[in-house]
């Protein structure tokens, strides 16, 4: 049972995100949704240009959004050759009902779904017959649908074993979802939690008369939660659906899952949150204000600065989730309390929506975007702590916690509902590497790096440097690890790592500009020239390199990618180059070659002018689809949608290239000198009068160029390290002026870049 076309029905913000993620892994959908008056398709063209739009981006690569065909429903037989369709209309049951209906009269063999937030599938599978009901399930998306991980599938007792199998295997390796199996409970798992956990930390806010700041403070990455906490994630979310979800959950359970007054009052005014520009926080230019409850007005944001904060926030996430509870007041009582509430809610609730309690975990984690999931949590306080402090509160033991035996987790079991230990399930098609490392199979270890054994005659390199920055250390470990791999005689090796944000932020800037300042220019020299010959070394390596970005890939992560075998990226890849480690020629090299291929009489111009563009505009790609249409994936290179199972694809990618791989030959491309470089200089000169480029970005852009000519000779052939000399060159050049070196310490300081 394969899924070759998609059906989404309702173009609204989840439906028209669900077919940008389904067309951006190049999968044909048709989308449909209520007739307009004038224009029958004005609704879902509104629809898709939402998603055009939107931010941040719902289609990896806009050009994807013409596997997107359009029609309304009354074109329901437009849907008759999809294997999948997804209901993504309003949160009601009856025109759910109707829907299916209809599309049980079509007679279409697909799998239907529907991706409510919380009504029952029973509820929605009321009056089909049997052949639908096998083919039926939920699955329910987290917004937004390109970012969040989780695919929950909450099955029916009737649904087809095979029907579950071939979304579980969509959702993974089509789609790029963590999945997770539901029990057809209210709220299913990752809502039914993190919505109680955000009611709650609203009563207990104002119990405490804390303000929005202090608790999002508190409950952001203190905690090991995203950077959004909790009303953040409120307001992206939107205000609306918090209520909408809110109030299911209440009307369904019979529990209290109500917002406080003043958030009804928000959402009477308008205020939904992001998209409507103002929520439990607003913009004013370019500053933050968060709403104030008790006064109901927006006041500057203040942000929460305690010494016993600041004493804890770098400690492991165990440490912490223990001592924010002994901070001083108010802010301890209130975490203490939240923490132990919703603790005991989860171990209470857990049987009932949930096959286990690693599915718990892995839908907060990958819904919630949670650090680790409550029982981790759990786990790292100590089940004593719990015991203790439920008593305190007045709460009884819940009996999950009676049948624990120290721990929910324990040498690769976990705690069943039934009392016993079971093995954790085995993610197929998965290499976790800290499995990896606690089987002992390190190769090599130093401070920054490390080398591991995936099984199979693979190996990967680690880069442990803080976020994934190069320096000696981590550059000279690499030089160790492609050693060992060609004296033990492995198949080759993987570059990769498990940080989710960041692969590489680069060269480890802050020594480059402390030796700049020293003027220590020979060993600058040096290490520039190390650096390319790492990049020169992957390249010509005797077996196949394989990096497998992610994330953050800037400078010489970018620059080491591009000279590896082959990359196996993943689909959130985000690259920015920048040269000085064999980025600029193979930008060179690389366009140019591509442009050869079309005779001797194309312009090669154009391919200096690309990677001139490239370079000085700093441009990055948001998508691995992005990076290959810029130039920086070739057509031959992977791309990953499951972040989970990029690890493994990389080595599977080794181990094809293997058997018959030959290292690329040293290249040679025609440099346009003069006559190129002068073009390059007029375009600069064009931007500075227009006042788009300052002096310095001019100085910088006449380095750039003169690498890319070849210099300013006649045009020649050159080799790569005639154009490797010259970019040491400029590199060092740029390196030795002032304003270069305020732009590195206002970067490393901000984090953002400076146009001086």
């Amino acid at each position: 049972m394969r899924i070759k076309k998609v059906g989404v029905v309702g173009s609204g913000t989840m439906g028209g995100a669900i077919a940008a993620l389904a067309a951006s892994a190049g999968v044909p959908v048709v989308m449909l949704d209520l007739p307009g008056k004038e224009d029958k398709l004005e609704l879902v063209k509104k629809g898709l240009e939402r998603q055009l739009k939107s931010k941040p981006a719902s289609f990896m690569d806009k050009g994807r959004a013409a596997l997107i065909e359009l029609g309304t429903t009354e074109e329901l037989e437009k849907l008759k050759d999809c294997d999948w369709i997804v209901e993504v209309i309003i949160e009601k049951p009856e025109p759910k009902q109707e829907l299916f209906a209809r599309l049980e009269a079509l007679g279409t063999k697909a799998i239907v779904s529907s991706n409510t937030s919380g009504i029952p599938m029973k509820t929605l599978l009321e009056g089909r017959g049997e052949a639908f009901r096998r083919r039926f399930l939920g699955t329910h998306f987290f917004a937004p649908v390109r970012y969040l991980h989780l695919l929950e599938l909450i099955p029916t007792p009737e649904t087809d074993a095979a029907v579950l199998e071939a979304m579980r295997r969509f959702g993974e390796r089509i789609l790029g979802k963590g999945t997770v199996i539901c029990k057809d409970a209210p709220g299913f798992i990752a809502n039914r939690l993190g919505v109680y956990g955000m009611s709650q930390a609203m009563r207990l806010m104002m119990e405490e008369g804390l303000t929005i700041d202090e608790v999002d403070a508190l409950t952001g990455p203190l905690v090991g939660r995203p950077k959004s906490a909790t009303f953040r994630t409120g307001d992206i979310s939107g205000l609306d659906v918090l209520k909408l979800v809110s109030t299911e959950l209440s009307q369904t359970t019979g529990e209290n899952f109500a917002m406080p007054e003043w958030v009804e009052g928000l959402i009477a005014q308008g205020n939904l949150g992001e998209k409507t520009g103002a929520g439990f926080y607003k913009k004013v230019g370019k500053d933050i204000y968060t709403y104030d409850y008790q006064t109901g007005e927006y006041l500057p944001q203040q942000k929460l600065r305690l010494d016993e904060i600041a004493a804890i926030k770098d400690l492991p996430l165990a440490e912490r989730l223990r001592r924010v509870g002994e901070l001083p007041g108010k802010y301890g009582a209130f975490a203490k309390k939240l923490f132990l509430t919703t603790a005991h809610y989860t171990l209470q609730k857990a049987e009932e929506i949930a096959y286990d309690i690693v599915s718990i975990d892995r839908a907060l984690e990958w819904g919630f975007a949670w650090e680790q999931g409550p029982f981790k949590n759990m786990d790292a306080v100590g089940l004593d702590y719990l015991r203790q402090g439920f008593a305190e509160l007045g709460l009884p033991e819940p009996e999950l916690l009676k049948k624990a035996q120290g721990s929910f987790y324990k040498n690769g079991t976990y705690l069943g509902f039934d009392g016993q230990y079971h093995p954790i399930p085995k993610e197929e098609g998965v290499i976790r590497l800290a499995q990896v490392k606690s089987e002992g199979k390190t190769l090599l270890e130093g401070k920054e790096y490390a080398l591991l054994d995936l099984g199979d005659g693979v190996a990967l390199f680690e880069n442990r440097a803080k976020m994934g920055t190069w320096g000696e250390g981590s550059i000279s470990g690499l030089h160790k690890a492609l050693d060992w791999v060609e004296a033990n005689g492995y198949a080759g090796l993987v570059l990769g790592g498990e940080d989710p944000r960041t692969f590489s932020a680069g060269a480890n800037l802050a020594l480059v500009l402390m030796a700049a300042q020293e003027g220590a220019w020979d060993d600058l020299e040096l290490a520039t020239r190390r650096f390319q010959q790492t990049s020169m070394r992957l390249r010509r390596s005797p077996f196949p390199v394989v990096a497998a970005p992610f994330g953050l890939t800037l400078g010489g992560g970018a620059e080491f990618s591009l000279h590896a075998s082959a990359i196996q990226a993943h689909l959130a890849l985000g690259v920015g180059l920048l040269p000085g480690g064999g980025g600029t020629k193979e930008m060179l090299f690389r366009f140019t070659r591509e442009l050869s291929a079309y005779g001797p009489e194309i312009d090669l111009f154009e391919g200096v002018k690309r990677a001139f563009q490239l370079i000085m505009l700093a441009q990055t790609s948001t998508s691995a689809l992005e990076a290959r249409n810029m130039g920086f994936l070739r057509q031959s290179d992977g791309i990953s949608m499951n972040r989970d199972r990029l690890i493994a694809d990389a080595k599977r990618r080794v181990l094809f290239m293997a058997p018959d791989f030959v290292p690329e030959p040293p290249m040679r491309v025609r440099a346009l000198g003069n006559q190129a470089l002068g073009n390059l200089r007029y375009a600069l000169w064009q931007f500075h009068e227009a006042r788009q480029a300052s002096e310095h970005d001019v100085f910088i852009g006449n380095q750039v160029a003169y690498v890319l000519c070849g210099g300013d000779g006649p045009p020649r052939e050159v080799s790569e390290q005639d154009i490797l000399d010259l970019e040491r060159e400029g590199f060092l050049k740029l390196l030795g002026t002032k304003k270069t070196q305020e732009r590195i310490a206002y970067t490393l300081k901000t984090g953002k870049p400076l146009r001086n």
